[in-house]
Parts: C-alpha cells; structure tokens; sequence
C-alpha cells in the first residue's frame, strides 16, 4: 500500500542521511503478518546504532507515524524500531552477522536489496 511505500522512503532517507551501513530491505509480506518490510541496517559503533534508531523514530514521528516499541536502546547493539508496516533493526555488525537476518527472512530468494 501507499502508506507503506511512503513510511519505507522515509525510513530509508533517515538512515542514509546518518550514514547508515549496508541498508538492506526484505519484503516479507508473504512470510508473516507481522510486518510488510524489514529493514537491516549496520552501525559503525554503538553510538552510531543508537543514532540511527533515534534519527529513524524522529522522521517517522515528524511524517505521522509513531513507534508501537523501540527495543534494546540501552545496549544498543542491535535495536529494534517497531512501525508496524516497517520494522527497522539497526545492528553492531558482529551481531548482525551472528544473527543473520537477511538469510533468515528471505526464504527462496525472496529478499529485495537496496541500498
């Protein structure tokens, strides 16, 4: 839908103006009812993680949208910004690697990259 399409722009320009790294998106409307879209972001430092999750939540806010959760601020290693249609995980790369997300959710090759 529309607004999903807009809300997954907005997401996208919040992390690439922070320098978010490795931006992938998984359409995962097929999998689970969840969520439409993840998307899977790096960050260079746990500073930069948190950054990215608050720069995200502050855009959707400003364009109508507001959080139902943000997970694991205070570790800040992988942190979850829930928007219903779009859920954001921004990761340390070790963690996002151990976790593998990308390969998970995309079964059969099903996972749109962009960057």
């Amino acid at each position: 839908n529309k607004e999903s399409d807009r809300l997954l722009e907005v997401v996208l320009a919040a992390l690439d103006e922070m320098k978010g790294v490795d931006i992938r998106v998984v359409d995962v409307r097929e999998l689970t009812s969840i969520t439409d879209r993840m998307v899977i972001v790096s960050g260079t430092s746990t500073r930069h993680v948190k950054a990215l999750a608050e720069h995200v939540v502050v855009q959707a806010k400003q364009h109508g949208c507001t959080p139902l959760g943000v997970e694991g601020e205070t570790t800040a290693e992988w942190v979850l910004v829930d928007l219903a249609d779009v859920v954001v995980h921004v990761m340390m790369p070790e963690i996002r690697e151990f976790y593998a997300l990308e390969k998970l959710w995309s079964v059969g090759g099903r996972s749109n990259a962009s960057a």
